[in-house]
């Protein structure tokens, strides 16, 4: 059925693309593009960071420097890495991003700032994909560690070493004589379960252990008695000396794993916020054609 158009109305057909239907707003190679940028700032500053020791492994790497100062200048280093990372990132793709204008203004710097977010997490799943692969390799160490203790403690078997006994040097420094006893093995082996007894509780030896070793000090070695036990009393505070820098060395590992887990989820929501921001501040230099003419001045 056709229908005649009346004399002086003009008829504007309208088509309606489907390409344009069923675009997303969603500009993926931009995303791509904010997250290899962001990601390559990161590795760069990081390892440079790492070269002069600005890094959570070593709060040492400069002698006489106090680690408190050295583990706030990572924190401080790390936490710019981060943030300025992500902003770069973001800022890259709301710039790169190609502008639907079928929004307001306020909706164009939602969505960009939307790329911005996108950026940021395709970037944390990267740094989560390599610090996972980072685990996969210590635990690869962890294994042939392993492996090397089960072939020491073969050898220990076969009375080639005694490396798996922690206190096997503290219980050599019991039985060192100038003219040593042809065998002291036996008593060797029941200084060391009676130092192992006291490592299971407060590492207290009892007066009554204590007075046992220095009589098994003073048959193997010749020692008067008064001697053999002021050698036991020396060893066992070297022992219990051992064990309490055991024991702050793991409580400052354990403090210092939860303040880098605390540094990296406040770094994290600080560099979404940046990325948001700066992802809209990109996508309004597009839309101004803002030039950076004094900084990258074209000859």
């Amino acid at each position: 059925m056709s229908m005649d158009t009346p004399a002086g109305i003009a008829v504007v057909e309208t088509t309606t693309s489907a390409s344009a239907v069923e675009a997303s707003y969603v500009d993926w190679p931009a995303i791509f593009a904010g997250i290899v940028f962001a990601s390559a700032i990161s590795l760069v500053l990081i390892s440079f960071g790492s070269a002069i020791g600005l890094n959570f492994v070593d709060f040492n790497a400069r002698e006489g420097a106090p680690a408190i100062l050295i583990g706030i200048g990572a924190a401080s280093w790390f936490l710019w890495v981060q943030i300025s990372s992500f902003m770069a990132g973001g800022y890259l793709t709301g710039r790169l991003r190609r502008r639907n204008f079928d929004a307001t203004e306020d909706e164009s710097d939602m969505r960009d700032g939307a790329h911005g977010l996108l950026v940021w997490g395709g970037a944390m799943i990267v740094g989560a994909v390599l610090a996972l692969s980072g685990i996969g390799a210590a635990a690869n160490m962890a294994g042939n560690a392993a492996a090397t203790a089960t072939v020491a403690a073969s050898n220990v078997a076969e009375g080639e070493a005694d490396l798996a006994d922690p206190n096997a040097y503290f219980v050599d420094t019991l039985f060192r004589s100038q003219t040593p006893a042809a065998d002291t093995g036996i008593a060797r082996d029941e200084a060391s379960r009676i130092f192992a007894q006291a490592a299971l509780g407060d590492g207290t030896v009892p007066d009554a252990d204590r007075t046992y070793l220095a009589s098994l000090v003073s048959a193997n070695t010749g020692l008067p008695p008064e001697e053999a036990q002021a050698r036991v009393d020396q060893v066992i505070a070297n022992v219990e000396t051992a064990r309490q820098q055991a024991v702050e060395a793991a409580r400052i590992a354990r403090n210092t794993a939860i303040i880098a887990a605390f540094l990296l989820a406040a770094s994290s929501l600080v560099s979404a916020i940046g990325a948001y921001w700066a992802a809209q501040k990109g996508g309004n230099h597009r839309d101004n054609n803002t030039v950076f003419a004094d900084v990258f001045r074209r000859f």
